[in-house]
Order: C-alpha cells, then sequence, then structure tokens
C-alpha cells in the first residue's frame, strides 16, 4: 500500500495543494488507519467495511474525541475516493460507516482538588500500587492518549530529563513534571523489576514485552482494558458527580494548563492535536465556566436563600 500513499500524497501536494499542517493531519490519519490493519491486510483493495468499523469503535473506547474520529474518517474517505480515481480500488469500504458526529457538550474536567485526591488513591506499599500512581501521574503530566501511554518503551522516557517520546503517527516530544518523574523512577526501581520476575512467563517473553514500560502482574504490557478497569476502580473511590474515563485526565491536563496562562498552540502540540480548533474547545469550556462563577458569585438572586 505505500505506493498508494506516497502517490495520494503528491496528489495533496500538486493537485489539492493543501497546507503542510492539513497534509500532514490527512497522512497521519491514514497511516495509522493502515497501521492498525497491517497484520490482515496487505493491499488497498484488501480493506473491508468491517476493517474500518473495527477501527472507528477502537478510537471510540481509547476516549478519542468525537470531533477527532470524524476528521480521521474523512481523512479515510478521500484516501479511498483516490484510491478510486486511479483504479486500485472498486468501492469506497467506509461507505456504509456510520459518520461520528462531533459533540457539543463540555469534556468533563476534575478540579484540582480532585486530581490530587485521585493521584493520591493507589496503596504505594505494593508494586501495582506504585504502578498504577506512575501510570496515574503521567498520564495527567502529559495530557497523552491512552493508546500513547500503553504504547510506551522504556527507550521512550527519561525521567532525569523530564520527558518522555509519543510515536503516535508523529514523533513528538512532551515535559514531564518533577512529580510525575519521580513517580516513574520508583516504578522503575521499585516496582517494574518484581512485576516482570513474578511472572511465570518473564523467561519466555517477547523483547517486545521487556521494552514495555508500564507491565501488568503477569509482566506482559499493560492493555488499554486493564488501564481502563485500573482507572474505574480509583474513579469508584474517589466519589465524584460524573463519570471519570482515562480521557478526563487528558481534559484536565489542557484545561488546568490553559487555565495557568500556557500558550494554547503549545497544549495543542503537546496534546498532538492537528487541528487548533479542537484545543481551542478547552478555552471555551474555561469561559463559559468562568461566567458562570460570575454570576453565581455577584448575581443577587444567583442562589435561593
Amino acid at each position: 500500500m505505500e505506493q498508494q500513499v506516497e502517490a495520494y500524497r503528491d496528489y495533496l501536494i500538486h493537485e489539492r495543494r493543501v497546507s503542510s499542517n492539513t497534509r500532514e493531519a490527512y497522512m497521519r490519519d491514514i497511516q495509522m488507519f493502515i497501521a492498525s490493519v497491517a497484520d490482515n491486510v496487505s493491499m488497498v483493495d484488501d480493506i473491508r467495511a468491517y476493517h474500518v468499523n473495527h477501527y472507528m469503535y477502537q478510537l471510540k473506547r481509547d476516549g478519542r474525541a468525537a470531533s477527532s474520529i470524524a476528521r480521521i474518517a474523512a481523512s479515510l474517505r478521500s484516501f479511498f475516493h483516490f484510491c478510486i480515481r486511479e483504479g486500485n480500488l472498486k468501492l469506497d469500504p467506509s461507505y456504509e460507516v456510520e459518520r461520528p458526529k462531533a459533540s457539543s457538550k463540555a469534556p468533563e474536567i476534575l478540579s484540582l482538588q480532585d486530581t490530587e485526591r485521585l493521584l493520591a488513591l493507589p496503596d504505594e506499599s505494593n508494586p501495582l500500587g506504585i504502578r498504577d500512581r506512575a501510570m496515574l501521574e503521567t498520564l495527567y503530566a502529559t495530557g497523552v492518549r491512552v493508546s500513547e501511554l500503553m504504547s510506551l518503551n522504556m527507550e521512550d522516557v527519561q525521567p532525569k530529563l523530564g520527558f518522555l517520546r509519543c510515536m503516535s503517527g508523529k514523533e513528538r516530544v512532551v515535559p514531564l513534571g518533577q512529580v510525575a518523574a519521580e513517580a516513574l523512577e520508583r516504578y522503575l526501581k521499585d516496582a517494574r523489576p518484581q512485576l516482570l520476575s513474578s511472572s511465570s512467563q518473564a523467561d519466555g517473553l517477547e523483547t517486545s514485552e521487556h521494552t514495555a514500560l508500564f507491565v501488568n502482574v503477569r509482566g506482559q504490557r499493560m492493555s488499554r482494558q486493564g488501564f481502563w478497569k485500573m482507572v474505574k476502580k480509583y474513579a469508584e473511590e474517589l466519589n465524584v458527580s460524573f463519570p471519570i474515563t482515562p480521557h478526563t485526565l487528558r481534559h484536565s491536563f489542557a484545561v488546568h494548563l490553559l487555565s495557568n496562562g500556557a500558550d494554547v498552540r503549545a497544549v495543542q502540540e503537546m496534546l498532538g492535536h492537528a487541528e487548533l480548533a479542537t484545543t481551542q474547545r478547552y478555552v471555551e469550556h474555561m469561559r463559559k465556566s468562568s461566567m458562570k462563577d460570575v454570576y453565581t458569585s455577584a448575581h443577587p438572586r444567583a442562589k435561593k436563600k
């Protein structure tokens, strides 16, 4: 499929004449989809609707925003239509895929106090608790996606230097705060070796498992499902008024940065958003929250006496 992807890149440059940012977003969306189906598909005309449906479902499970999923679906449709035009594909496999609509609902955000409470919940007297604390701290400190967190390898993280590297489509480097760095260093020293050595399969693990940053009790790479269950457990202990998912920490990361004066484009880069508009929804969320707070504190009849 490499040939078709490169031909599509040339098409975007010379015929569509899209901006470099738009082109990068299209190519990243297409390359990530192709990577997800690479084990089962070798040619473009092997792609079926169920491949696209399954990928969209995975994106939703990963907590990707509806606006992002809609953009990815549009990127894939554009690529498929190009392949049809070039005679490499007969039918558009995304034709019957439901087109997600961007939600206008504001994301749920944890307060600073609730964030601190959540991060303090893991019991660090055992290896799993140390790992859980490191994972939660890393997620909140960097705002990475769940899939990116699960994909991290040992060489992607430099706690002493204060950064980690994400390889989701386009590589990006994200700062890592001191608190998260210390939690990671403790995990690497006191928990990860125990989780690897306690596994009965440790000697037979593939090299890729040995390089995984976060591992489960069997010494294998932590799965998205395992992490979701872990977050759900702590969310129930926290007992706030709305459901907490791993993406809640990503939303909170963005809003807390912007609330403290961070530049929106810097936050966009850290989050890995292809479009500034996706990041700006957090600014709109802050504006509405601020208006509500002002009204509640200033209007004489905002609260019933």
